[in-house]
């Protein structure tokens, strides 16, 4: 019998914690699956955060370390000078990247380390009970914000792929959503691009994933993922913010 799929030796075997529905599965699968197909994930080094991923270290099957909350970055940099011809990845969700860790990304990016980031975007923190993130939506309905978040008291979302394709140091930063079969495909694209532009040396290198979170959400998972392609998708554009390979931003 013909083998038409096989789960890639970047994974381990310990069944995923995360909630019915998450997309992190999916996102840990495409970050696996891209390391595997390189050739550089037996040497690889990742960084795993604090939120619903913290157990990022019990999935890939490469080395690992756990960084305190939002100083995945920093912990990131320290391992690639020391390595530098080691892929070195960071996987964070939007509380541990674009709330604690907002300083730590900001300045790997302009510094262009030779890094890449897996940035999950569920517009919510997960883990600790669905408060209103950086990333929530106006008017999205949190356990911090049961009105709706109010931009006249909260500000409005942070729009992170926007505001690092600013700075100098980036190479590659590109946002992705993983809410259907087209767009999971177009997802682990971006992944490997990042990857390959780290090996090359080019600099600090970043993929936005558009997640969904349906138990903080207070939705079914299929509702979910119409949620992301209705409302996460429109405030969130997809797309390329900045590919110095393409020309115009070096």
């Amino acid at each position: 019998m013909a083998v038409v799929f096989k789960k890639t030796n970047m994974l381990t075997d310990k069944p995923f914690h995360y909630c019915p529905g998450c997309t992190h599965g999916i996102i840990h699968r495409l970050v696996a699956e891209v390391l595997e197909e390189l050739g550089i994930g037996e040497t690889a080094i990742g960084v795993a955060p604090v939120g619903c991923a913290v157990f990022a270290y019990d999935y890939f099957n490469c080395d690992m370390m756990e960084a305190a909350h939002g100083r995945a970055p920093a912990v990131a940099t320290g391992a690639k000078r020391v390595h530098p011809d080691k892929a070195v990845f960071t996987y964070q969700g939007d509380g541990d990247l674009a709330s604690i860790g907002a300083a730590e990304i900001v300045h790997a990016a302009t510094r262009g380390e030779k890094i890449t980031v897996i940035f999950v975007n569920n517009a919510i923190y997960g883990m600790t009970g669905g408060q209103m993130a950086p990333t929530t939506l106006p008017g999205q309905v949190t356990t911090t914000s049961p009105y709706g978040r109010d931009t006249n008291h909260c500000g409005f979302p942070v729009h992170v792929s926007e505001m690092l394709s600013t700075l100098n140091g980036p190479a590659y930063i590109e946002r992705v959503s993983v809410h259907d079969v087209p767009n999971i495909k177009k997802a682990k694209a971006a992944i490997k691009k990042a990857f390959t532009l780290q090996m090359e040396g080019k600099g600090f290198t970043m993929v936005e994933v558009i997640s969904s979170c349906p138990t903080n959400w207070g939705k079914t998972p299929k509702e979910a993922l119409e949620w992301v392609k209705s409302d996460m998708l429109p405030a969130y554009p997809l797309g390329v913010y900045k590919d110095i390979t393409a020309g115009g931003d070096e």
